[in-house]
């Protein structure tokens, strides 16, 4: 079982249907062979020849204009045409996610027009305004809101068409501007517009720079007009209007070298040493309240002997003890508050996780810094933005890296998405210059080893009954990113949905049947790996009346990537990634009932290669039946002139794990011979 996992910008506490729906898909999409569907006749009419989506947006448009102070307006003007039920159900509520303390939202337009011609505009009272979820129970980070409109009355072919505006005056970063804008080109989209309005005075190409930098295709440029306002300030206008036909969309899609960066950029930072200083500024810690924060820390690090035990001292505290609040670094305005309120509250947005551990470190004469991993895979080539950073981690110099944000997650694992990524670091350089990029390293690169080997140990001790059903008990073993995964899963739901997740899991190994119990180990334990135990059952396993019967060693599947494609003329030609390098072991035990005989066991594996090694072994003994199979990722990469090898490798695998036991039982007295049509036919392979 091996599991290539994505994770989102932050592990937002989520519902327990996306959360349980992210388990699955992050197994499968590792575990399970992806299998392509049937072809079905095309249809012949042509003007339903691509599926169609649940909603079509015919037009979205967007307008921001900056001032001088920094202060923005920003206006977005969307139609779209509802599909069908599921476009009604994804329509019937527009939500707006702002920050009161320094923005407002007004939407002055929801209106409805029904296919029939008549109209509909939403009422004023149907536009609520609360809490964003995540901070319902953090009176600190109540400005956090969320203006929520339901569009009643929608229907399928109905048109939606409605204005939003959101104002932001007094940033915490103002005067500083900085935007990133990319366009759709999923097709859902039929019409874009995109503006932005700057003041002329801040478009100067010295001193005091402020650059506008376009990051779209060069088959859309933008238009340039200048403009007068009605205060005689001159003002300088790009309006982007990305290409409609599909072999422009194809274009563009085609040019684009990296999706993750944006299509336009704006910033008016000079370098990245500028963002970083501001930041710093705002994220330094706290010396108010001192005495409080040190005895805390002192108290918290009184049985330490060396630094590296007060540093996981104080990690442990804050990672595990302070709730994490899960927000964008930006949702707050990176407004920190102080390490007293916070160890009093007991909770804190990542980034008041910094202040608050840094607070404490530095009471013990510990230095740790904070830095920005970014969201783009060339962040350092980019302008100088806050909107390129969603996650804050802490670095206690080059080798020790910890995301207390991640609260159950062991000292120095950090999220596998990060890995390898540049990081900005955020501090104040001594001679106060930031524009010492140069001198000072600004950009630093996540550790892209976990740090400890990760493993993974499987083992199932089942029972085959006479009636054919299968009794299991499934434990699993974990230490590394799959822990780390399961950790959060468990840790995020309560226990009464635990089955849930269990059967999740379950399913995602190819074991069918039903989940009766299950138990986990303390998320919170992370010097000790993670393991799950769970119990399932599945009646009518065998079908005994047919002889012989195959049976399938009863193991998770060993995901392996898929063989390389052949590249197209020109591409970049990107090695085979095997990803973390991992030990898996897996091990089953089946009792059989009285009477079976093993006809078959299937034949051992082993294949030795310098990026991976695999092993399986089977034996029967009376009427118990073993299996084992071991695999180790060595390495992290194949070099693809080596894909015939690593093809060879895999289809060994494979060949492996499509081995059956084979089974057969006596005749019990009294039961009916079979008739020679039925011996002739093909005997069973039940899936576990």
């Amino acid at each position: 079982m091996r599991l290539h996992l994505t994770f989102p910008p932050l592990f937002h506490r989520l519902t327990i249907f996306f959360l349980l729906s992210s388990v699955l898909h992050s197994f499968t999409q590792a575990q399970q062979a992806p299998q392509k569907p049937a072809d079905k006749p095309a249809a012949k009419d042509s003007a339903h020849t691509e599926p169609q989506n649940p909603a079509h947006i015919e037009l979205l448009e967007t307008k921001i204009r900056f001032e001088a102070n920094g202060d923005s307006r920003k206006e977005v003007h969307t139609r779209v045409h509802i599909n069908n039920e599921l476009g009604v159900q994804q329509f019937a509520r527009l939500n707006f996610d702002y920050n009161r303390s320094f923005q407002s939202i007004e939407i002055p337009l929801v209106h409805i027009t029904h296919p029939s011609g008549g109209t509909a505009d939403i009422l004023a009272s149907a536009i609520t305004d609360n809490p964003n979820p995540a901070v319902v129970n953090a009176p600190a980070y109540q400005d956090v809101r969320v203006k929520s409109v339901r569009v009643l009355g929608l229907e399928p072919g109905d048109t939606l068409e409605y204005r939003v505006v959101t104002t932001t005056t007094h940033h915490p970063l103002a005067p500083d501007l900085w935007l990133d804008h990319s366009f759709d080109r999923s097709g859902v989209v039929s019409q874009q517009v995109f503006e932005v309005d700057l003041p002329t005075s801040r478009v100067v190409d010295s001193p005091p720079a402020r650059r506008v930098e376009i990051r779209s295709n060069a088959a859309t440029p933008p238009t340039i007009r200048q403009e007068t306002d009605s205060n005689g300030s001159s003002r300088s206008i790009y309006l982007w209007q990305p290409p409609q036909t599909k072999s422009e969309k194809k274009t563009i899609e085609g040019n684009t070298e990296n999706p993750q960066n944006p299509d336009v950029a704006l910033s008016s930072f000079l370098v990245w040493g500028v963002l970083s200083q501001r930041l710093a500024v705002l994220v330094q810690p706290q010396v108010q309240d001192a005495a409080i924060v040190s005895d805390k820390a002192l108290a918290l690090a009184k049985t330490a002997v060396k630094p590296s035990q007060e540093i996981e001292a104080l990690y442990n505290f804050v990672s595990r003890e302070i709730t994490t609040v899960d927000l964008p670094l930006e949702a707050t305005g990176l407004r920190p508050r102080l390490p007293s309120e916070i160890l009093t509250s007991g909770y804190a947005t990542p980034e008041d996780k910094f202040v608050l551990l840094a607070s404490l470190a530095s009471s013990l004469n510990l230095r740790p810094e904070a830095v920005l991993p970014g969201t783009s895979l060339d962040a350092p080539s980019q302008l100088p933005s806050p909107s390129l950073f969603t996650r804050i981690l802490t670095i206690w110099g080059p080798l020790e890296w910890c995301d207390p944000g991640l609260e159950v997650a062991p000292f120095g694992l950090l999220s596998p998405d990060l890995r390898g990524k540049k990081a900005l670091r955020v501090f104040n350089p001594p001679e106060s210059n930031p524009l010492a990029d140069v001198i000072y390293p600004l950009w630093f690169t996540v550790p892209i080893d976990p740090p400890f080997p990760s493993s993974q140990k499987v083992t199932v001790e089942a029972t085959l009954a006479a009636d054919g059903k299968l009794s299991a008990k499934v434990h699993y073993n974990m230490r590394g990113d799959n822990e780390l995964l399961l950790r959060i899963a468990f840790h995020q739901s309560p226990k009464d949905k635990w089955k849930g997740l269990a059967q999740l899991l379950s399913l995602s190994d190819g074991f069918r049947g039903q989940v009766t119990s299950v138990n986990a180990s303390d998320p919170y334990a992370t010097r000790e790996p993670f393991s799950v135990d769970y119990e399932i059952s599945q009646p009518k396993f065998v079908d005994w009346s047919k002889k012989p019967v195959r049976i399938p060693a009863l193991l998770p599947q060993l995901g392996l990537p898929d063989p390389p494609a052949k590249p197209a003329p020109g591409a970049a030609i990107a090695p085979i990634e095997l990803g973390t390098p991992l030990e898996v072991e897996t091990q089953m035990t089946l009792h059989l009932p009285p009477g079976t005989i093993t006809a078959t066991t299937p034949t051992g594996t082993s294949v030795q290669r310098d990026y991976a090694t695999f092993a399986s072994q089977y034996s029967a003994k009376g009427q118990t039946v073993s299996a084992s199979r071991h695999i180790n990722f060595l390495l992290r990469q194949v070099p693809l002139e080596r894909a015939a090898d690593y093809n060879a490798f895999l289809r060994a695998v494979l060949g492996d794990e499509a081995q059956d036991f084979t089974l057969d039982r006596e005749s019990t007295p009294g039961a009916a011979p079979k008739s020679a049509a039925s011996q002739a036919s093909p005997s069973s392979s039940p899936k576990p």
